[in-house]
């Protein structure tokens, strides 16, 4: 990446958790390479810890996990970090109407390379997150 895309990113930080470790470290280097600051955590309750001692600037979410799914783990950030846009991953259908309206947004993984920095750059604004440009 040209260094003067990366000097523009103010390095929001992201939160991603997924209880599939190879998804984790696919976002993480995705995201990082686009300058963002990411936070990994493959379950609901380390994702609340980091939450609580971290700033987080946006929240990138499995739905379908063990002991916490994306539903109870969005209800605690919403608590934690209300300013932090949510975004949730399924792999399908199944996901419940209240969990959706925790939520900012919704990508199914098949789609996540191409919707991902769209989205934070939706829902955060590019005031704070700068998207690079596409062209550089």
């Amino acid at each position: 990446m040209p260094q003067s895309v990366c000097s523009e990113l103010p390095g929001g930080v992201v939160l991603c958790i997924d209880d599939n470790r190879d998804v984790l470290e696919c976002e993480r280097a995705f995201l990082e390479s686009f300058g963002y600051t990411v936070l990994t955590a493959p379950s609901g309750s380390e994702a609340l810890e980091l939450a609580s001692t971290h700033s987080v600037d946006v929240v990138i979410l499995d739905y379908f996990m063990p002991a916490m799914n994306g539903q109870e783990v969005a209800l605690e950030l919403r608590r934690l970090r209300p300013q932090a846009p949510i975004i949730l991953l399924t792999e399908g259908l199944g996901v419940p109407e209240q969990a959706l309206s925790l939520v900012d947004a919704l990508i199914a993984k098949d789609r996540l390379a191409s919707q991902l920095l769209p989205t934070i750059a939706h829902l955060y604004g590019s005031a704070r997150i700068a998207l690079p440009s596409y062209d550089a």
